[in-house]
């Protein structure tokens, strides 16, 4: 009887290749989870897999699924932004919890194309900070917030067919839907039960 015996960097290796080859399965079937945190790394993430699936193919679609508590707003515009960029048709599912900075980059793609699952749930408000500093420094970046706020308000009330004025209003605090309020908001065309309600 043969025994290997791997040492710790041999260890380290194969255990990093097994998800690494099952990222790489799951990226040939076109399909995207973005899940946990938004920030940079995320985002990285995720364009570089819609960079090589629109080289791969500008007419396949390609379905992103959304998990994430949301994070930060600049990591969610450059994936909202990638989403926009690419050729190939997108489908955005709303799966668990959709929230704020998620809720970006799901109005990145056509009413039609973003669904959700039936226990999805939703949340949009206006960008959080916790800056500190000199007074100066605060009364900046207040500003730059308030511009962002602007932006935002601007994409949901585009995409949704809601007024900027109710958009605004609804932002100005923590504002939570479900699946069916979501629908009716305008944030997704549709909820879907199984795999067969994503088809046209």
């Amino acid at each position: 009887m043969t025994s290997i015996i791997l040492n710790e960097d041999e260890k380290s290796k194969k255990t990093q290749d097994v998800p690494e080859s099952f990222a790489e399965k799951f990226l040939k079937t076109r399909q995207i989870i973005l899940s946990g945190e938004v920030n940079k790394e995320l985002a990285e993430k995720i364009v570089k897999q819609l960079f090589i699936m629109e080289a791969d193919s500008s007419e396949k679609p390609v379905y992103i699924y959304i998990d994430s508590p949301g994070g930060d707003v600049d990591s969610g515009f450059a994936i909202f932004d990638a989403i926009r960029f690419i050729s190939c048709p997108v489908y955005i599912v709303g799966i668990g919890l959709i929230a704020s900075a998620a809720a970006l980059i799901l109005l990145s793609v056509p009413k039609e194309n973003r669904f959700g699952f039936e226990n999805s749930r939703y949340l949009i408000h206006q960008p959080l900070s916790e800056m500190r500093g000199v007074a100066t420094d605060v009364e900046i970046y207040a500003k730059e917030m308030e511009n962002t706020r602007l932006v935002i308000n601007k994409v949901i009330s585009e995409q949704t067919g809601q007024s900027l004025e109710k958009v605004t209003q609804d932002t100005e605090r923590d504002y939570w839907l479900s699946s069916l309020q979501a629908c009716e908001y305008g944030l997704i065309s549709k909820i879907v039960k199984n795999r067969k309600d994503l088809k046209k």
